[in-house]
């Protein structure tokens, strides 16, 4: 459960370790599945690349991918789970920030989850600068959003 509040004016989220290991040992297992099986990096971006016309050869387990990522959080609602969460920024930033990453996508030559799980596991050289450059910008651009602007 992400759960943003103010505490003193400083935005927070909360800690949750176990959720946040199932998270990552599914993530990780799903990576490790479709390796073995197919061959392929789980990097979404890449992913969806190839379900956008015009399809690639392999679009089925594309699209496979693509639909379980977006069913499993429905289905855990369906469950009687809970996801809460709140998005503490106008719909525009959303947008724009959306743009950024994909054009730091295009330019980096795959996207976070790619590089971070994928990439880094199989110690690409490539992947270790891209994930270095994802987290020094994500920590200045924090810095500078909660301390500097002051949001």
């Amino acid at each position: 459960m992400i759960d943003c509040c103010s505490k003193a004016g400083v935005a927070m989220t909360d800690f949750t370790p176990f959720q946040s290991l199932l998270g990552g040992a599914l993530i990780g297992l799903s990576a490790v599945l479709l390796m073995a099986f197919h061959g392929r990096i789980a990097g979404m971006t890449g992913i969806l690349t190839g379900v956008i016309p015009p399809l690639s050869l392999d679009w089925r387990w594309r699209a496979a991918f693509l639909a379980g990522a977006v069913l499993a959080p429905l289905l855990y609602v369906a469950a009687g789970g809970q996801i809460a969460f709140s998005v503490p920024v106008p719909t525009l930033a959303l947008v724009v920030g959306g743009f950024l990453v994909g054009i730091g996508v295009h330019f980096g030559a795959g996207c976070p989850s790619g590089h971070g799980i994928c990439g880094m596991a199989r110690l690409s050289p490539r992947s270790i600068v891209a994930v270095a450059t994802f987290m020094v910008t994500a920590f200045a651009t924090v810095f500078v959003i909660r301390h500097v602007v002051g949001g």
